[in-house]
């Protein structure tokens, strides 16, 4: 499995004023969408969420967002290696994704830019 990379992931009140620190900290526009009623920003390395307590409870739990060359890949070497899938492979707008849960009990989401 190759790791291209980690998103930090940031939960934050108001992410209209957090987003300019995190453009002039990370030296680049952010890249706004929603999902599921959270507000999200990606700037860089980050990735700013902000929307009802309920949905950001949930999206805590996931320490980063690890970035794969093929999420298909990475849920075989996951679960080889006694992680727990919570959810997924699922598509999304901009590739696919999964959750899972390392043997440690750490949480991550596994991202890749696949097209089907």
């Amino acid at each position: 499995m190759e790791i291209l990379g980690a998103t930090l992931r940031v939960c934050v009140d108001d992410i209209e004023a957090a987003i300019p620190f995190y453009e002039r900290l990370a030296n680049g526009p952010a890249l706004r969408f929603e999902r599921g009623g959270v507000q999200v920003a990606a700037v860089g390395c980050f990735l700013l969420m902000s929307g009802p307590a309920t949905e950001l409870e949930v999206l805590r739990r996931v320490a980063a967002t690890i970035a794969v060359k093929d999420v298909e890949e990475a849920h075989r070497v996951l679960t080889e290696l006694g992680a727990d899938i919570v959810a997924g492979p699922v598509p999304t707008p901009a590739g696919r994704n999964l959750i899972a849960r390392h043997p440690d009990g750490a949480v991550y989401e596994y991202v890749d830019r696949h097209h089907p």
